[in-house]
């Protein structure tokens, strides 16, 4: 079929986006599924930092490709052999699958799938597949999802049947915005009643992490970041106290607040500097969960001594650390119930002409998670 699809055909183009033109709004031929795939009628999509960052050229992909790996849709059409969806359904679009055999699938962490990841990396689908082109010119996949199209074809590992009852604005943040940030909460962190916990970031991913430790039980959570016109909405989502990442007086701050540091710093902005404030405010027997993902070869020395000697751990968190086809449902069942007001996340709709100036206002710090219509 013919369709309009966002393609980026080139990295590092510079800014405003709007003016350089970064994703060209074209007609691309898409594929019918093949076996083991589905055409999805994509009803929603989110802009990404890390779309942005790719956009930026800071790690980089095949080009030219259709942009997007966070969305929500209904299935259109099954491949052959597809079991467990049926046309209608309502869908999440999300990159946490895996192939279901490799030793990282077999142990629950289909989010580390090298073969999937392989895939990915090389603009084809997770089963290996290219399904999208121009005039026969071959047209990459972003992370097997390429959410910023009309149409997308999809393999089921990637997609999550939700309820009806949820809003595209909200389905479509379930993808990547939440997955990942409440499970790197409830995943990865483990936050039990309680805890002090930290977020570093309070984008949509930070957000969705305040989100999950207020439901998680914890005592004190403290959003920290550079624009303070993000801190009356971190408050209302569950925030007791919000500091400013620039404040030289951060880290004793924090300690004073918590009696001597967090027991959990979610590091969700990708910066090299959180980082190392997130390590300085984390108590002793405490973590650094790193879930921001900084430009590609930065790297952050550790003191090895400090670290024996406090018992404090680094840890990464890939997607919320967890299975994407299990706790997406759960997710929405925390929404669903009021317990995580997950609609506040949605700050604009925006259709294909104002795709790069959305992108600009998400590097300024002007939105947290604008949705794409496609169909408007």
């Amino acid at each position: 079929m013919e369709m309009t699809a966002a393609v980026l055909r080139e990295q590092g183009l510079p800014k405003p986006f709007a003016e350089s033109g970064a994703y060209k709004i074209e007609q691309v031929t898409l594929d019918p599924p093949g076996p083991g795939e589905v055409l999805i009628e994509v009803r929603a999509a989110g802009l990404c930092h890390s779309d942005l960052t790719t956009m930026e050229g800071q790690r980089v992909r095949p080009v030219p490709f259709v942009g997007g790996h966070e969305g929500a849709g209904i299935v259109q059409e099954l491949g052959a052999g597809v079991e467990g969806l049926a046309v209608g359904d309502h869908v999440v679009m999300s990159i946490g699958g895996g192939c279901g055999q490799c030793r990282y699938c077999l142990g629950g962490r289909p989010n580390l799938c090298d073969a999937v990841t392989r895939n990915r990396a090389e603009g084809r689908l997770p089963n290996g597949a290219r399904r999208l082109s121009r005039d026969g010119a071959p047209i990459s996949h972003y992370f097997g999802i390429s959410s910023f199209a009309q149409y997308a074809v999809c393999t089921p590992d990637c997609l999550v049947k939700i309820d009806k009852a949820v809003p595209w604005e909200v389905a479509a943040v379930f993808g990547c915005a939440v997955v990942t940030g409440v499970g790197a909460v409830l995943n990865t962190a483990d936050v039990r009643p309680g805890a002090h916990v930290a977020v570093l970031g309070l984008g949509g991913v930070g957000l969705s992490a305040v989100m999950a430790a207020r439901a998680a039980g914890a005592s004190r959570i403290i959003g920290i970041d550079l624009n303070e016109g993000k801190f009356g909405l971190a408050r209302e989502l569950g925030c007791t106290d919000t500091l400013n990442a620039a404040d030289p007086g951060l880290c004793d701050c924090v300690r004073d607040l918590t009696q001597g540091g967090v027991d959990h710093a979610i590091e969700v902005s990708g910066a090299i500097p959180a980082l190392a404030t997130a390590w300085d405010i984390t108590a002793k027997a405490g973590e650094v969960v790193v879930v921001g993902l900084p430009a590609a070869g930065k790297t952050w020395p550790v003191d090895p001594t400090a670290m024996i000697f406090s018992e404090k751990s680094l840890r990464g968190s890939m997607m919320g650390g967890g299975i994407a086809r299990r706790d997406i449902p759960r997710y929405e069942r925390l929404y669903l119930e009021g317990k995580m007001a997950l609609d506040r996340l949605a700050s604009a709709s925006i259709g294909f002409d104002d795709l790069n100036a959305g992108f600009d206002r998400l590097d300024r710090g002007e939105a947290l998670r604008q949705i794409l219509f496609p169909h408007c």
